[in-house]
């Protein structure tokens, strides 16, 4: 991906863009001229994600639909299609943390635990299995995993969580061995201050974590560079700079 990457005639998907990273995304891509598809579950915040990022003078398109529903994928990849034939980019963004305040894995009900899996895991599995293909036919795309450091750490009552984001970081690196050129990434943002951190650590400063937006900037720099990364690569967001904003552009 270029600097100015981006022509009208291609897009992104972006999951989880009604707020925290995935929403920050959503606006750097849209600012470069990429046309944008955000989904999320919540209509109303979504429709107020969209709302932003137009009147920053970005093309986007908000998309209300639940990854971890599987009669959501088809209707979800045939809604994004009418938007864009060509969908070039895609970042798997959306996470749900399970319940709150989270339980020991001794307590997590199997329910609950499936569910995890179903967004964090299954869901990205099921959307890209339809939107890689095309990528695959025309020999190039980008397929995005936000990943986590409970990934390779395991931290007490983060289980479920964890458990999930560890095996999306395989997912990738299996996608990309089989699917070779489409580029696969899992990228680790670190500690941000979203409302998923709070929801999870409520007594953390907030003036310790991370913004979204700078986190955003290190991955468009990421993006740029994907061809440079081994293919399935996990990376850290930390170890990259930001990206430089556009002319006029804050």
């Amino acid at each position: 991906m270029e600097e100015n990457m981006v022509e009208r005639s291609s897009a992104a998907l972006v999951t989880g863009a009604s707020r925290g990273l995935g929403k920050a995304l959503a606006r750097a891509l849209a600012l470069r001229g990429k046309r944008v598809i955000m989904v999320a579950r919540g209509g109303s915040e979504l429709r107020g994600a969209v709302r932003d990022v137009k009147q920053a003078g970005g093309d986007a398109h908000g998309l209300a639909f639940d990854v971890g529903d599987k009669s959501a994928i088809h209707r979800l990849t045939g809604a994004a299609a009418a938007l864009s034939p060509r969908i070039d980019l895609v970042v798997h963004a959306a996470s749900t943390l399970g319940p709150l305040p989270m339980p020991l894995l001794l307590d997590t009900e199997c329910e609950d635990f499936a569910r995890v899996l179903e967004v964090n895991l299954v869901g990205p599995f099921r959307l890209t299995k339809v939107l890689a293909a095309p990528m695959m036919l025309r020999g190039e795309g980008t397929v995005l995993f936000v990943s986590s450091d409970a990934a390779t750490n395991a931290y007490e009552r983060w289980g479920a969580y964890g458990v999930s984001k560890a095996a999306q970081d395989h997912l990738a690196r299996s996608f990309a061995a089989e699917l070779d050129p489409v580029r696969f990434l899992a990228v680790d943002p670190g500690e941000m201050d979203t409302k998923m951190h709070a929801d999870a650590m409520p007594d953390a400063d907030p003036s310790t974590l991370a913004k979204p937006e700078d986190v955003a900037a290190r991955i468009m720099t990421i993006l740029r560079r994907a061809r440079e990364l081994p293919n399935g690569a996990r990376v850290l967001a930390a170890d990259f700079p930001k990206a430089e904003p556009l002319r006029g552009v804050s």
